[in-house]
């Protein structure tokens, strides 16, 4: 076999969405094709303070490569941003700056919390550290770790892809939504 041949065998066609088939068609929902097209096209916002943000820089450097699962641009603007990737010590006074980011990020938005001090405090139960971001913004996905391994972060890069691929277009219209970010003081 030549090595052209080799790469082909080691292909694999996506998963196609649900519906029906024929010679010539496919038909499926809207919301299942943008729920795909969405999957695989996330935006992260990179929040790093810590050890976690070095393990991040490790995800995003080429042996290990987030580019694959369609997060090659890294937004610095929440504006522009999607996923917001939280990692590391995140003191008292830095939770209202992060609440804001949050608030600047187009809907649909979602939250990945990196690492035991984003997730819990970690080992800092002191006065000056917030006890978990989840006290300030909802936290769709938790990565636990101290530091976590890259592998670990492209884990819940993954599960985030699948809560994307699979959230349905009410869902952000839905009354528990939008009770969910009133318990936050988000409007």
């Amino acid at each position: 076999m030549s090595e052209l041949e080799v790469k082909r065998t080691k292909l694999e066609m996506a998963k196609m969405p649900e519906g029906m088939e024929g010679p010539g068609f496919f038909v499926t929902s809207l919301e299942k094709v943008v729920g795909m097209a969405r999957k695989n096209s996330i935006w992260p916002l990179p929040f790093a303070t810590s050890c976690c943000g070095i393990e991040f820089m490790a995800t995003m450097a080429s042996h290990y490569d987030l580019g694959r699962f369609g997060s090659e641009r890294l937004s610095f603007s929440p504006r522009q941003a999607d996923l917001l990737m939280v990692m590391g010590t995140i003191a008292k006074k830095m939770g209202p700056v992060l609440k804001q980011v949050y608030e600047q990020m187009a809907e649909p938005r979602w939250v990945l919390s990196v690492g035991a001090c984003a997730s819990s405090g970690g080992i800092f139960d002191t006065y000056s550290v917030l006890q978990g971001i989840d006290r300030i913004i909802p936290v769709d996905v938790y990565v636990p770790g101290c530091p976590p391994r890259p592998e670990q972060i492209l884990d819940g890069v993954l599960k985030i892809q699948e809560l994307v691929e699979n959230e349905s277009f009410r869902r952000r219209d839905s009354p528990e939504y939008k009770a969910l970010l009133n318990s936050y003081g988000i409007e």
